[in-house]
């Protein structure tokens, strides 16, 4: 079963829907969908705190399409399958 990450914002405890990296050569910060494994130099956001991201003076943001928010026949059917295994 996959591990729920949640939001590296402090004080924060939603799940994790987006993975910040900044890219310091270039001066930008790149957001993106979940990445698959947790890294040292990154940071997963919750859908609140990537839509309010902001990045110093200068510095310029590119934001990578995210998945959409609503649940795929093929994760409600994984989540049927846990709760039936866990009954």
């Amino acid at each position: 079963m996959r591990e729920v990450r949640h939001c590296s914002r402090s004080a924060c405890r939603e799940t994790a829907v987006a993975t910040l990296t900044y890219v310091y050569a270039d001066s930008t910060a790149v957001l993106g969908p979940l990445a698959t494994f947790a890294e040292p130099h990154t940071y997963d956001l919750c859908a609140k705190h990537a839509d309010k991201l902001t990045v110093p003076r200068g510095w310029e943001v590119l934001r990578l399409a995210l998945p959409a928010r609503q649940p795929s026949p093929d994760d409600l059917l994984a989540l049927a399958e846990a709760v039936r295994d866990g009954a």
